[in-house]
């Protein structure tokens, strides 16, 4: 499955939207904590390909076909050779957190040249048992967040 992104902030809602109904339709409850941490890899990886490059991207999301342990995969691919860079945002700046973010929500993440651009993706394992239990993430304790 997969989404096209215009160049443009609007379009990050129109992809969390997007990415709710095909987890609502692969059996992910939106109450739970993966698809919670879905919307919000979703809106990091699509706002950092509309505000750093400028270009038209697509969003491609990867559900797994039935129950028990599997991953979810998402890819944002878009027209633009310039790397992700990791930044780490100290204090009260507003930018900076989105891979870090990531790269503390997701399995696994990475990024490859696709193209004239590249391919952001990142996993995230559900496992049939905990599947209904909380998340904790390593250095996120306590931190709530909400995607909308």
């Amino acid at each position: 499955m997969q989404l096209e992104i215009r160049p443009d902030p609007a379009e990050v809602g129109r992809a969390r939207r997007w990415a709710r109904s095909r987890l609502a339709g692969s059996g992910i409850e939106a109450d739970e904590p993966l698809a919670e941490t879905l919307i919000l890899l979703v809106s990091e990886l699509v706002t950092n390909a509309v505000v750093h490059t400028g270009c038209p991207a697509v969003l491609r999301l990867c559900l797994p076909g039935g129950a028990g342990a599997a991953t979810v995969r998402l890819e944002v691919a878009d027209t633009s050779a310039r790397p992700p860079i990791p930044r780490h945002a100290d204090g009260d700046e507003t930018n900076g957190r989105g891979l870090e973010l990531v790269d503390g929500l997701a399995d696994r993440w990475g990024w490859s040249p696709e193209g004239a651009g590249k391919r952001i993706w990142c996993e995230v394992d559900r496992c049939a048992t905990g599947a209904s239990a909380r998340t904790v993430y390593p250095g996120y304790e306590g931190f709530a967040y909400e995607a909308v």
